[in-house]
């Protein structure tokens, strides 16, 4: 069986790697000359995406994977900030999590060593059809098409293969558009290091603003003690950020800044809607190369609305099925998942057997739906959070209940509740030293 793959992203990669490992005749093509050169600074893999993984990859791969990986079991439990930096409260406790935060670049380029020959760099796809015998095609802007016994669409939200099968977009504007930077830590300031911590934060405001802090440390606080084999790009602590405002005309004007003056341009929009300065720091310091902006979309959550086709010889995964905002860190692994759902699938068919193929992909497909479903479930309430708070009503109250919050969190921390709390963080530092790592 041959299968054609369009597009080199992480779900394109990993099912191209899968298929190759499993002795499949496959091809995956996509437009970037280079795997490195790609958007997104870091992802969160969970268990699930990681097993889906071990069962694309070599293990060696896997080994390289997790030597490059920030484990989040060695993190401080999340934290929740309003504009003013006060402490809303904590997310649940981290040390006995199995999720890794990794750099994009750094876990393409690996799925695309494991891929290897069987990745065309520098094909840009115009199209798909079907040739005079009913098989799938795909067309190219330099080339003569290529046929495939299947042709699968892993090219992302604006997929040329999902809008030929659904006959029209298969996602929306989510109303929000995002803005994301690297900031080292050591470049911040002591107070705004021990404010923030070894921690990923979120803070929201109102009208619709908000900025999430990632923590990254591929190498203090690596998933796999190997340093030998870490590829990571980010070297050392480093706050991975990420800022929304809903989408207006203001805002998407930002989108054509680049550098150093959408930073400051940024920075100006937190500094009108009263974001406290010393909480705005992460994006002053950040690196100007790394602020970028971008639009969130997303496809319905609704499992029925998901892939809306008869199954066949084309299908689709990952963002180009379930198009996913960042605001779960979930739509990477999600489309790993996939592409190890579509994998088993093809592995039920004989040798040469193709006749039964179209019910594999419906399964395959039906799984695709409810996985998509789920995790845009999770991803749109916090943008529907959001976008609430750019309402005169949710306005009004992010201004007077985020206060009150504080003023709670700061009374259950109380000096004879610091005290407490002092052996089970020792006992928390000594098991970071352990062999776990």
């Amino acid at each position: 069986m041959r299968v054609v793959v369009v597009g080199g992203g992480i779900g394109g990669l990993a099912l191209g790697a899968g298929l190759r490992r499993g002795g499949y005749e496959v091809t995956v093509f996509d437009r970037d000359t280079d795997v490195a050169a790609t958007g997104g600074y870091h992802i969160t893999l969970d268990q699930r995406a990681q097993s889906a993984l071990e069962r694309l990859v070599d293990p060696e791969i896997m080994r390289r994977l997790l030597a490059s990986g920030s484990a989040l079991r060695l993190r401080d439990p999340d934290a929740f900030w309003d504009r003013r930096g006060r402490l809303l409260g904590y997310g649940p406790d981290l040390s006995g999590s199995a999720s890794i935060d990794v750099d994009r670049i750094t876990l393409r380029t690996l799925l695309a060593e494991a891929v290897g020959d069987d990745l065309q760099l520098g094909r840009a796809v115009s199209g798909v059809d079907e040739d005079e015998q009913g098989m799938p095609r795909v067309l190219f802007t330099d080339g003569p098409p290529v046929t495939a016994d299947l042709v699968v669409g892993a090219d992302g939200t604006h997929s040329v293969v999902a809008r030929y099968l659904a006959q029209g977009p298969t996602n929306r504007p989510a109303g929000i558009i995002g803005f994301s930077g690297r900031t080292r830590r050591a470049d911040l300031s002591s107070a705004e290091r021990q404010r923030l911590g070894t921690r990923s934060t979120m803070g929201i405001g109102p009208r619709g603003a908000a900025l999430y802090v990632g923590f990254l440390d591929p190498v203090g606080n690596a998933a796999l003690d190997a340093p030998e084999l870490c590829m990571s790009i980010t070297t050392g602590p480093t706050y991975i950020w990420g800022a929304m405002f809903p989408e207006s005309a203001h805002t998407d004007s930002l989108r054509d800044l680049h550098g150093a003056p959408l930073r400051s341009a940024l920075l100006d929009r937190f500094r009108d809607h009263k974001w406290a300065g010393h909480t705005l720091e992460v994006i002053a310091r950040a690196d100007p190369a790394s602020v970028a902006a971008f639009r969130f979309n997303a496809a319905s959550t609704r499992a029925t609305d998901l892939a809306p086709w008869t199954a066949g010889r084309f299908t689709a995964l990952g963002d180009a099925v379930h198009a996913t905002p960042p605001t779960a860190g979930m739509g990477a692994g999600a489309a790993i998942q996939d592409a190890a759902d579509l994998l088993g699938q093809l592995d039920t068919l004989s040798d040469g057997d193709t006749t039964t193929l179209t019910n594999a992909v419906a399964r395959f497909e039906a799984q695709m739906r409810q996985r998509g479903s789920e995790v845009l479930s999770m991803a749109m309430k916090t943008v529907r959070l959001i976008l609430v708070t750019d309402t005169t009503f949710g306005a009004a109250a992010t201004t007077i209940v985020t206060p009150l919050m504080a003023a709670v969190t700061r009374l259950r921390r109380s000096p004879a509740a610091a005290v407490r709390a002092v052996p089970a963080t020792r006992q928390n530092k000594v098991s970071r030293t352990g062999s776990g790592r």
